[in-house]
């Protein structure tokens, strides 16, 4: 993970900012025409996808400033100097989709319930914007996660992942018949729910509910862990970054789905191998403060610490 002091600065002359949004909420919507609004008052244009676009145009044609571009017809990406997202994890996992591999930074202001990746809260929406618009943060890098799936030589599809990827069973009746394998050296057979690989970001997302680790975002690892396995040794498993996961799917068993951050999804034929490796590609994420991740876990999760008398209780 690095810090920097401000994002890659754009091209054109005029500062130009990406929007994104979930415009399936009345509350991120309103989020976005004020955000549009304080953007366009401050001399920036703001930037939208089309189908945001054409949803808030729907919506309120008024309220969308006359300077708002396009994304991909107005401008380009390498034209944008930050992403500032207005919704939960989902929506940042998706705003990194958009902006990969481009590097630009992502902020995330949390309308959802945990927001586990997002940097503020939705009271905090002015100073958020505030902060952006003096380059008043630093930026940080999460590595991603590289997944291919094979047959036999044949590659059969390619993706990735900020969070995680997870394999599971494609049939509610059988379980999914899987060797899970660490640089090329084959640990276990088991028949279980499916099995996930992620990222230290992604430790405290689905590898958490499934009984995984809490990995500090600072640590460079690969996790692997296996959901509802039938078996004696199914611990979860944290590698160094250069090692290669893979999980193979019985040929004489069931296939499989591999889900991509929850949001892409890749079906897998019986007899594939996935393999995980760390992406050359890191997702840059906008910080404005330097609390420890230890505060983040407590805020987030709203972990008991009543009766600690540490110098810092108050």
């Amino acid at each position: 993970m690095t810090d920097r002091d401000s994002a890659p600065v754009s091209a054109t002359t005029t500062r130009r900012i990406l929007l994104v949004g979930h415009t399936g909420r009345a509350d991120a919507v309103e989020a976005a025409f004020r955000v549009a609004e304080l953007l366009a008052d401050e001399g920036v244009q703001p930037v939208l996808e089309r189908d945001t676009a054409d949803e808030l145009r729907a919506i309120d044609a008024v309220r969308l400033p006359g300077s708002t571009l396009v994304l991909g017809e107005d401008c380009d990406l390498d034209e944008v100097e930050i992403a500032v997202v207005l919704g939960g994890d989902g929506t940042i996992l998706r705003a990194a989709e958009v902006v990969r591999p481009s590097g630009v930074p992502i902020i995330g202001v949390n309308l959802g319930h945990v927001g586990f990746l997002a940097e503020s809260e939705r009271d905090s929406v002015a100073y958020t914007l505030r902060r952006v618009l003096d380059r008043d943060y630093t930026v940080e890098e999460r590595m991603a996660l590289s997944l291919r799936v094979e047959i036999g030589d044949a590659v059969i599809a390619e993706d990735w992942a900020l969070n995680d990827a997870s394999i599971e069973k494609a049939d509610r009746a059988k379980m999914v018949e899987v060797v899970i394998e660490v640089d090329d050296q084959p640990l276990s057979a088991f028949g279980c729910d499916g099995v996930i690989f992620s990222t230290p970001t992604g430790s405290t997302a689905y590898s958490f509910s499934a009984g995984g680790p809490i990995v500090w975002p600072t640590v460079e690892a690969l996790l692997l862990v296996p959901i509802s396995a039938h078996a004696l040794f199914s611990r979860p498993i944290v590698v160094a970054p250069t090692s290669v996961l893979a999980v193979e799917l019985n040929p004489r068993g069931p296939g499989g789905i591999m889900w991509c951050d929850g949001r892409r999804q890749v079906v897998i034929p019986a007899g594939a191998r996935v393999v995980a490796t760390r992406s050359p590609h890191a997702v840059r994420l906008a910080r404005l403060h330097l609390a420890p991740f230890s505060k983040r876990l407590v805020d987030k999760f709203r972990l008991p610490t009543a009766g600690w008398r540490g110098t810092a209780a108050t």
